[in-house]
């Protein structure tokens, strides 16, 4: 179904799907058999005035997590230590970094609301671990498929915690941050 102007009026939203049936004739009755000869849903072009992507950018943490962008900043300067070329960069899930403009993201950080969650990629070690829960900053968990260790910081813990934060960026830099790319 076509507009004059080519556009489809169901713009791929109802999927076209074709059975053929076959008849025979067995002993004193008839078996229907039915095959799908085509299954096919195809998309249609998006309406030039619709949104596709909304943009990533710091005004969208702004508007997401009012109250922890400042603190989420206050991270980003503490990892700007470290490498003076690393950038926050601006993603839809979290704030992670870049150098030269390629994801670097030894450390991401997920405004909220209250508090941040920052993950930081690292070898899992009970030293760590220690450090962590003697600090009294929220350890949270240890993903193991990504290798980090995600911690929930509320507003003020990034200055209370500097410099144990500052030697976990460190060490994560070391391992995992100095070529560019990591994810």
């Amino acid at each position: 179904m076509s507009t004059e102007s080519g556009q489809s009026h169901f713009n791929g939203a109802i999927p076209l799907v074709a059975i053929q049936m076959s008849a025979l004739r067995v002993e004193d009755g008839i078996a229907l058999v039915f095959t799908k000869v085509l299954d096919q849903m195809v998309l249609g072009l998006v309406d030039d005035d619709e949104d596709v992507t909304e943009v990533t950018d710091r005004s969208y943490w702004e508007k997401r997590a009012p109250k922890t962008i400042a603190n989420a900043d206050a991270l980003v300067a503490l990892v700007k230590t470290i490498d003076a070329g690393l950038e926050a960069n601006y993603t839809k899930f979290y704030i992670g970094l870049a150098k030269a403009g390629t994801p670097n993201n030894f450390v991401i950080i997920q405004p909220r609301k209250n508090h941040l969650i920052v993950g930081i990629r690292m070898s899992k070690s009970d030293e760590v671990e220690a450090k962590l829960e003697e600090s009294g900053l929220d350890l949270m968990d240890y993903q193991e498929k990504r290798g980090r260790y995600r911690l929930r910081l509320k507003p003020g813990d990034e200055a209370e915690s500097k410099e144990l934060l500052e030697q976990l960026f460190s060490s994560s830099y070391s391992e995992f941050g100095r070529g560019a790319g990591t994810s």
